[in-house]
């Protein structure tokens, strides 16, 4: 049997865990070129650990009790075959950073992963039309943020996803720390510094996923 319901279920709870989530906030998993799964229409902290998720197909009406939003994550999928996951994070110091108007500059070595667009908007993306111009204002990167109102993050697995999603949650923290201390007149990370420091060589990626669902029912533990 696959595994993608238990890595969806295990993504949702660690993004809540981490406060990348409270009662809203969803994630997906692209399971084949025509089908996503998605989490259920629940606090992602209370997804059960025999939750089978919800089938959505990328074209076409999204069935009864998913989260309006979820036409973003068919959006994304149609537009980018390397995207095979999107996590929908509502963080505090992202939020914050969000109503400046801008992305996050990128300040410490976290920053160097992501690439960042911008989406000047705060209202829920309910709308096909919607959902195709903020797909199309992520372009090739692997987030975008939203004026108000959190952002989507994309990667090739849901993994990746919530390890970006905790990353961009810390470039928001870092700059609004930053800026109390010592104003914005501060150094950014260079192209080059962005190119060296941005590797998952040496199980990156997958030490942070092991933190951030060491005490998750579903565990390497168990």
């Amino acid at each position: 049997m696959s595994d993608t319901p238990k890595r969806l279920r295990m993504a949702a709870r660690a993004l809540s865990r981490a406060g990348l989530v409270h009662a809203y906030g969803h994630a997906s998993i692209r399971t084949d070129d025509g089908q996503l799964l998605v989490t259920p229409g629940v606090p992602l902290g209370l997804v059960s650990t025999d939750e089978p998720g919800v089938v959505v197909p990328v074209d076409g009406n999204l069935p009864p009790g998913v989260a309006g939003e979820v036409v973003v994550h068919q959006a994304i999928y149609r537009a980018r075959s390397d995207v095979g996951a999107i996590c929908r994070i509502q963080s505090p110091k992202l939020m914050t950073v969000s109503c400046t108007g801008a992305v996050p500059q990128r300040r410490h070595g976290f920053g160097a992963y992501l690439d960042l667009g911008y989406w000047d908007d705060p209202r829920l993306v309910r709308s096909p039309a919607a959902a195709q111009a903020l797909t199309s204002r992520l372009g090739a990167g692997n987030a975008i943020v939203m004026r108000g109102n959190g952002a989507f993050v994309v990667a090739p697995t849901i993994e990746r996803a919530v390890v970006l999603s905790w990353y961009l949650e810390d470039v928001a923290r870092v700059v609004t720390e930053l800026f109390a201390l010592a104003g914005s007149n501060l150094p950014v990370l260079t192209e080059l510094e962005v190119a060296e420091r941005a590797t998952w060589a040496g199980g990156i990626e997958e030490r942070m996923w092991l933190h951030l669902t060491a005490d998750d029912p579903e565990g390497r533990h168990v």
